[in-house]
């Protein structure tokens, strides 16, 4: 019996699995408490263990899909780390986005480094080193090193953080520990964005077992990386980087295992977004140029996933300026009317009530202002921005009341960009409810809310819609139009074209089905698979309009929580063999350079060396029993009539499921 949990973005999911059966037996949800993940983590476990399905002792397997590293980075919340930058000049900190990286933490710079061929380029100053970080230490959690062409010769990454741990006792990542491919700079960002992450993804790994070991859940814990796979919680404890999109990475390893295709195109829908990849032969996609987060381009393997601002929460609009009931979904994601309805059934249905009474529709019709933790809040706040916390009177308020001027109401946009405010509004979830697709919240509620923004007026002054099912079913044509355009942009980008070939006119032509004397077609040559638990409601209309097979495996609403205890442990070793003259072979396999007369003795060396550190990888990351797959590519150029070796990469790649307890 496996527990899998995933922490998205609006509910954290907990799964129980039973591994021989390959069925799931249990499935709950808790919502995700971002300022501090471990408490939906614990309500997700608790929800899932008092359905009584089996003893918490009988769990032999915890993985965990987290946000958190992704969260992290994008918001700015990484801790303050100190890089040590060997063997390049002070100026490459305006490249590869190193700066921004930095920001204002120290950095460290010193002669060394080495050549294409891993030949020292000048000697490392270990002494002015040890300088630099007493001077610094006290400001700083983490270090960061990086030394030019050290994934050709890592001995002065090595050196350099021999002395760091010895004087500061504190967490080192060294960047040929995350990447074996060329580009200094870009290693640098990767590392140093790793350091920052170190402490962050501890504290949870440690909540998370604290709180798995006080329920009696004696078991090993997984963390699943950006491409998919999983590793143990010591080894992520190391490289928590590698986490960056673990969510989305997971919604796939479970969307493959629900459904048992091989090649799909998974689109999972979530209230505030719409996240499509593309999987072949059983693996997603990954993102040839590293994953980038934040603004930051990192070298982690990661998925190659696409992102909108879609979801069933997402906030409906009208184009003011076109003429016709155009609408426009996303990208801000806000409270469905329906669901606050639940929770505040008086004032919602009054503020309805009275704002349909009124002759011409306002701007701020229909909108509720929430502020959670009201009174924390408003004591953090000054000025008009307090004044604003101050006219709500409370957790929440009606707009119109509470936005009395228009400086007000600029402010409210600010506090919602930060997160201080949520609104309130019509969303695809209320049309949902109005058309009885859907029956979670209020219906009632939606209907009201879908026939005030139905009084909406176009630019020549005409009303959206004459009632509140028509508008909500406009709403659901809209969302799925915008969401068959976004699987679409991400078929073409993974068949090589740019993402904006869906806008292109034949492209929107077809879509819209005005042609009639030319016949195209367009459409998936794989199945599209829908996820989210929203999928089953919008997703069959998606594939329709595609012309695709749809598929909405059972437990689509959990299936990140199911890739998370499903998938496999895979790691890569990859080593780089140069012949920096006619004869001689130099193999880069992670130490310092060895050189041999004969290629096949050079490649025997790099296999050896690359299995023999993958033995120790792999049981570190917590699957001890694992297959290896090789690739070899070799790159030459022609001389004389004959192909003269260049160079060489060799890659292993070793994949195992995880080992437990009771594993034999």
């Amino acid at each position: 019996m496996l527990l899998g949990i995933d922490t998205g973005g609006t509910y954290t999911d907990a799964v129980l699995y039973d591994e021989a059966a390959r069925t799931v037996v249990a499935t709950a949800k808790s919502p995700t408490t971002h300022h501090d993940l471990a408490i939906g983590v614990c309500g997700a476990i608790d929800a899932v263990m008092a359905m009584g399905v089996i003893e918490p002792s009988a769990i032999e397997l915890v993985s965990l899909s987290t946000t958190l590293a992704t969260n992290a980075l994008v918001e700015g919340k990484g801790r303050p780390v100190a890089a040590v930058i060997i063997g390049f000049d002070s100026d490459v900190v305006e490249r590869a986005g190193l700066s921004e990286a930095l920001g204002n933490d120290p950095a460290i710079f010193l002669h060394g480094g080495h050549d294409p061929h891993g030949s020292a380029a000048a000697p490392l100053d270990l002494a002015r080193l040890a300088d630099e970080v007493r001077a610094i230490d006290s400001r700083v959690e983490a270090y960061a090193v990086t030394a030019q062409f050290s994934v050709r010769n890592p001995e002065h990454e090595q050196a350099a953080a021999e002395v760091v741990r010895e004087l500061t006792g504190k967490p080192v990542t060294l960047s040929h520990h995350l990447s074996a491919r060329l580009n200094g700079p870009k290693r640098a960002v990767t590392a140093i964005l790793n350091s920052r992450l170190i402490s962050i993804i501890d504290g949870l790994v440690r909540t998370t077992e604290a709180a798995l070991a006080d329920r009696g859940v004696n078991a090993p814990v997984m963390v699943v990386r950006g491409d998919g796979s999983l590793v143990s919680a010591a080894f992520v404890r190391e490289r928590p980087i590698e986490t960056i999109l673990s969510g989305p990475a997971a919604s796939l390893v479970g969307a493959a295992h629900l459904t048992g295709l091989d090649d799909a195109i998974i689109s999972d829908i979530g209230g505030t977004t719409t996240d499509i990849a593309v999987l072949r032969h059983g693996i997603p996609t990954v993102s040839p140029e590293g994953a980038t987060v934040g603004g930051h381009r990192t070298m982690v393997q990661a998925v190659a996933m696409h992102t909108h601002g879609l979801g069933g929460d997402s906030r409906v609009r009208h184009d003011v300026n076109a003429a016709g009931p155009v609408l426009l979904i996303g990208p801000r994601k806000v409270v469905p009317i329906c669901q606050l309805a639940v929770d505040e059934p008086a004032l919602v249905h009054g503020m309805l009530d009275q704002h349909l009474t009124n002759q011409l529709p306002g701007e701020l019709d229909g909108i509720v202002l929430i502020a959670e933790r009201y009174h924390e809040r408003l004591a953090a706040l000054e000025g008009v921005e307090r004044s604003v916390l101050e006219a709500m009177g409370g957790r929440v308020a009606v707009a119109t009341k509470a936005l009395a001027t228009l400086q007000m109401r600029r402010v409210m946009e600010r506090l919602v960009q930060r997160g201080v405010l949520q609104i309130a509004a019509y969303t695809p979830t209320d049309a949902s409810h109005v058309l009885g697709i859907q029956a979670t919240y209020d219906a009632e509620a939606a209907r009201k809310a879908a026939e005030l923004f139905a009084r909406n007026r176009d630019r020549m002054g005409k009303a959206l819609a004459p009632d509140a099912h028509t508008i909500a079913e406009l709403t659901i044509r809209t969302l799925v139009r915008r969401s068959a355009e976004a699987v679409l942009a991400a078929a073409f980008v993974d068949d090589g074209m740019p993402a904006d070939t869906v806008r292109q006119p034949v492209v929107q032509a077809v879509l819209d089905r005005r042609l009639e004397v030319v016949r195209l077609d367009l459409g998936l040559s794989a199945p599209l698979v829908g996820l989210g638990a929203s999928a089953p409601t919008y997703y069959p209309m998606v594939a329709e309009l595609l012309g695709a097979e749809s598929r909405v495996p059972e437990h689509a609403g959990v299936a990140n929580a199911v890739g998370a205890v499903v998938g496999r442990v895979r790691l890569s070793r990859e080593c780089v063999i140069s012949a920096p003259q006619h004869g001689q072979f130099v193999v880069h396999a992670g130490g310092a350079p060895r050189v041999f007369t004969d290629l096949d003795v050079a490649k025997q060396f790099a296999t050896e060396h690359l299995c023999a550190a993958l033995d120790v990888d792999m049981v570190t990351a917590g699957a001890p029993e694992f297959e290896t797959r090789h690739e070899w590519t070799a790159q030459t150029v022609p001389v004389d009539g004959m192909d003269m070796f260049v160079e060489g990469r060799l890659v292993i790649t070793a994949s195992g499921r995880p080992s437990s307890p009771h594993s034999t």
